[in-house]
């Protein structure tokens, strides 16, 4: 194109850049659209017109936007103020329904939890423990009914209270994903625990003594708890109510201000657990000293996250809040023609895990359901004590290895072999699906998998020591051998001995794909085995009545199901990781993709995304 017409075509662009830029200097993100197409007109200026005026001109207009860019970004001490003084506040205001509601429930719960335990004399035992009851009535016949926060020292005491609420308060967040219903239901049962534990003492004549206990750090701990509550609904509203956007473009706007209101509270969460651990078992200060705290904490509360969002919002202020916009769509796809880094195919995996969600779920499932077939055949072992589900959300974590080799279950191996093959085959042939190659049939992918599968789960039973190692350098391995077999057509053997000369030279890409697939499975793992499950199986448990060892049975075998279904789907990530990383280490050794593309030198006809004269 001739210098002319490249001006004529774009002067009018130009200059209404030049009349614009004044009026968006408060838009960054505008501004940065504007700086992206002048730098692509001032690319091509100085590719085809190098010493001309028109470079001059683009080069000028182009740091004056770079300026106006830079000169409207926020420092980070100015964003975190923005943050607590603008930004939560709306927030807060326009979460005030979920506020209200999240408040409602759980004052009725807690109602619920004393008239059960004034009706009931049981019902106690039943919400709280026989262990926790029988320890409160010997501190009481002590003398020192608030003995149970004198137990520990003030700084371990202070630090584990702290990671529990935060845990808790994120649970009662995550929960609202399921259409609200998740965190209404832990705030009924936080609410019911809390109204057990509070009539517990007014029954033995100690309700003063205890509120003042209790609420020195009660306030700001429930507090916190209520408002996570009203995070979750707002989550989940966006999900159960989109109005006019998508459903997923609903929840993801839903999400992100309810994340944003959680990061709000985690400093609340602190202080509690600093006055739980370091104030409360103080006992003997004076009773007015802790009923003025009380209610200092109580007005700061109400001040900050009520009063203060209604005044904002009366006065008219409104925060921008950049990144609870919905963004434009952008369609991701997965990348089969270039070298990745550990990063790139992390973010690739889960751009395949939300296409095929529903595939991969399903197919996880019916591994579990393989695996509880042959985990649960008669034996000599109860059913209720083949699988151990100790307490504790990380607890867990110490009892994977049951899952993979046990005593109780000598099919394991089995089991776990039919279960990773038929997990395989759905993920492999989805991905040769996603790069347009040639579809294997069912049978012949599931028969093939089974080799690398057996193998990795004859591993994973004769574990020892190694293990550890063994999955931290090599957990993708499994996954590459297995997909080069169907891709290349290759007999398992064959594929397996490819997949270590790929693998061992590029060690590095391997390991870190590895190490951060662990991490996340353990993640996976620690937040839904135990802690989600026997939160079900107690609701479960209040809706319907079977006998002791029946509902003992069904929940051993639920509770298996549940942590093989997660292991299942996390093993799917995995396969997938290894999947796409088959890619990068071939263009790595093999290089077919750059020599495709030396090949096609002088076919194309385009420079800049013009065409060239």
């Amino acid at each position: 194109m001739r210098e002319t017409k490249f001006i004529k075509q774009n002067q009018e662009k130009w200059a209404e850049f030049e009349e614009s830029m004044d009026r968006m200097r408060n838009d960054p993100d505008k501004l940065n659209e504007l700086f992206v197409q002048i730098t692509d007109d001032l690319s091509y200026s100085r590719t085809f017109y190098p010493n001309r005026s028109v470079r001059v001109y683009l080069n000028g207009l182009a740091q004056r936007i770079f300026f106006k860019i830079y000169s409207s970004r926020r420092s980070p001490a100015r964003r975190l103020v923005s943050f607590w003084v603008d930004e939560l506040p709306q927030l807060m205001y326009e979460a005030r329904s979920a506020l209200r509601l999240s408040f409602v429930v759980f004052v009725i719960a807690f109602l619920i939890g004393m008239v059960s335990s004034a009706y009931d004399s049981e019902f106690l035992r039943l919400i709280l423990g026989d262990s926790y009851v029988d320890m409160t009535m010997e501190n009481i016949e002590s003398g020192d009914p608030m003995a149970v926060y004198k137990q520990k020292g003030a700084f371990g005491m202070s630090v584990g209270i702290t990671f529990n609420n935060i845990f808790v308060a994120f649970l009662t967040f995550v929960m609202g994903a399921f259409f609200t219903i998740g965190s209404i239901a832990i705030l009924i049962r936080n609410g019911i625990m809390l109204g057990a534990f509070q009539y517990f003492f007014i029954e033995k004549g100690l309700f003063w003594d205890s509120f003042l206990t209790v609420w020195i750090h009660g306030t700001l701990e429930i507090s916190a708890i209520i408002i996570a509550g009203a995070a979750g609904i707002t989550m989940g509203k966006g999900l159960a109510f989109p109005g006019t956007y998508t459903r997923a473009k609903a929840f993801q706007q839903s999400a992100r201000r309810g994340i944003k209101i959680m990061a709000g509270i985690v400093p609340i969460f602190i202080i509690a657990g600093f006055i739980e651990g370091y104030l409360t078992r103080h006992t003997e200060t004076p009773d007015i000293l802790r009923g003025l705290f009380i209610l200092v904490c109580l007005l700061f509360v109400l001040l900050y996250f009520v009063w203060y969002p209604i005044i904002k919002a009366q006065m008219g202020s409104e925060a921008t809040r950049t990144d609870t916009r919905v963004p434009p769509d952008r369609k991701q796809e997965l990348q089969f023609d270039r070298i990745l880094s550990g990063g790139d195919i992390f973010a690739g995996v889960f751009v395949f895990l939300r296409k095929h969600f529903g595939a991969l779920a399903l197919a996880s499932g019916i591994g579990a359901l393989l695996y509880i077939a042959l985990a649960f055949l008669p034996g000599d072992m109860p059913v209720v004590d083949r699988f151990r589900f100790p307490a504790g959300a990380w607890s867990g974590i110490q009892e994977i290895d049951q899952f993979f080799r046990n005593l109780g279950a000598p099919l394991l191996p089995l089991a776990n072999t039919l279960g990773f093959a038929a997990v395989g085959t759905v993920v492999f042939r989805r991905l040769l699906r996603e790069e347009g190659w040639v579809q294997v049939a069912i049978w012949t992918a599931f028969l093939k998998l089974l080799v690398p599968m057996g193998v990795f789960a004859m591993l994973l039973y004769f574990n020892g020591w190694y293990l550890p190692f063994m999955l931290m350098a090599l957990l993708v391995l499994p996954g590459l051998w297995g997909y080069i077999s169907l891709r290349d057509g290759r007999n398992p053997f064959a594929a397996g001995s490819r997949s270590l000369g790929l693998l061992l030279p590029n060690f590095s890409r391997g390991f870190s794909l590895s190490l951060l697939f662990l991490l996340v499975g353990l993640l996976f793992f620690s937040l839904v085995n135990t802690t989600l499950s026997w939160f079900y199986l107690d609701l479960f448990s209040w809706v319907v009545q079977l006998p002791e060892d029946a509902m003992a049975q069904f929940s051993a075998i639920v509770l298996t199901f549940i942590s093989v279904w997660v292991l299942y789907l996390v093993l799917s990530m995995v396969l997938v990781s290894g999947g796409l990383l088959y890619y990068s280490l071939i263009e790595i050794q093999e290089a077919p993709q750059l020599r495709q593309r030396i090949q096609d030198i002088g076919l194309q006809r385009r420079i800049q995304g013009l065409e060239k004269e």
